[in-house]
């Protein structure tokens, strides 16, 4: 007799982006020449600072259970962190640490998510926060930016709102466009949440890869008087390049993060000690670090819109921050998103990421938090492609 399995179990879909990353290896491994595009993980080394930290803690016997909430020396470094960044003051007990943002932002959402819930997600969006609101049982409102320059709009969001409506996700610089939130933007979403009672999960854990005039804000420093509503997420994984330790972070009312807490005692317990070791030492490590990764997607992605900028048939939005292009295809020959993907890495051994994978439709995600030689080739072999389709469907 086959097991039932559960309509939750049923209801969930696999991440895209883990999915063609698998498919990506998979090839490579019968001896394809694939260059894959569809992870976000930098390619850096973590720095000496985490690494340093993390032997040392191996070396002083770091190694049983912590706090199951984040040993007291990272919530220290993370709140002089937002202290010395954005102004902002925090106590531990406002602090909880994770295994990865992702499992945080999967505790915030289950403690404030109930049944049949709203929450609106300006879109395109990544493509975890619809399942796990899911997985709480409540329902992801969409608010489409594709046409508004990949901007919230305020009618737009003042339309998804319906009485059900609890919360917003906000995510700047964004996954997958790459789009930094203007302060106009922020202070409208911050009236908008206070007019309508609505909390704010504010996911900046790209808060450090920011690019040429653009400049990201938290938006409790604007709107300083949401602090009992916004629930910062953050982490190491893309600053410090540690996304194999798996640490994230969030800050928000103690309330909140007390039922997170408890939520994470039954699901895993504390994070990797040795983990949390290293990122006290990343957090609390020098700048430069930082400022040479920065610097360094910056030229990627000059790199990038430079070779794809004028491909006919393709356009994008330049993106100024995280390390993600964001390409329209709807004028290529083949504006369906998942076979764009599937041809473009069966035929040029190329993998790309389905905009449906993000709640839209007709784009592709390329990540280019690579090496220059791969972005360069890749490039390449996606413009070939299109100048391909055009063959295929002269009325492009």
């Amino acid at each position: 007799m086959k097991l039932k399995l559960s309509r939750r179990a049923e209801r969930t879909s696999p991440s895209a982006t883990l999915a063609i990353s698998a498919l990506a290896r998979e090839l490579k491994a019968s001896g394809r020449p694939v260059l894959s595009f569809s992870a976000g993980e930098p390619d850096f080394r973590s720095p000496e600072s985490a690494l340093t930290a993390a032997k040392d803690a191996i070396e002083r016997g770091e190694t049983h259970y912590t706090a199951n909430s984040g040993i007291p020396e990272l919530k220290s470094a993370v709140i002089s962190y937002y202290r010395d960044r954005f102004g902002l003051e925090y106590s531990p007990q406002e602090v909880i640490v994770s295994g990865g943002a992702k499992q945080v932002l999967y505790e915030i959402i289950q403690t404030l998510t109930d049944e049949s819930d709203e929450v609106l997600l300006p879109s395109p969006a990544w493509v975890s926060y619809v399942e796990q609101i899911r997985m709480a049982g409540g329902c992801a409102v969409p608010a489409d930016t594709t046409d508004t320059g990949f901007i919230p709009s305020e009618d737009r969001l003042k339309r998804a709102l319906s009485d059900r409506t609890k919360g917003i996700i906000l995510n700047t610089p964004n996954n997958p466009v790459g789009t930094v939130y203007d302060e106009d933007t922020l202070r409208m979403i911050a009236g908008l949440a206070r007019a309508n009672d609505l909390w704010i999960i504010y996911d900046e854990i790209y808060e450090r890869l920011v690019y040429g005039e653009a400049k990201h804000r938290n938006i409790l420093q604007l709107a300083p008087d949401l602090r009992d509503r916004v629930i910062i997420v953050n982490g190491v994984s893309k600053t410090y390049s540690m996304t194999g330790w798996r640490i994230g972070y969030a800050l928000g009312p103690k309330e909140v993060i007390a039922k997170a807490d408890d939520l994470q005692s039954h699901m895993a317990s504390n994070p990797s000690s040795i983990a949390q070791w290293a990122a006290v030492g990343a957090i609390n490590g020098p700048d430069d670090y930082i400022e040479r990764c920065r610097s360094e997607f910056e030229r990627r992605r000059d790199i990038l819109t430079g070779i794809l900028g004028g491909v006919k048939g393709l356009s994008m939005t330049r993106p100024d921050g995280a390390f993600y292009a964001f390409l329209d295809i709807r004028n290529t020959g083949i504006p369906d998103d998942m076979e764009f993907c599937r041809r473009i890495l069966e035929e040029k051994y190329t993998a790309l990421v389905p905009g449906s994978a993000f709640l839209a439709p007709g784009f592709v995600r390329m990540s280019y938090a690579c090496s220059e030689d791969d972005i360069r080739e890749g490039a390449s072999r996606i413009k070939d492609f299109i100048e391909s389709l055009r063959n295929e469907h002269p009325q492009y």
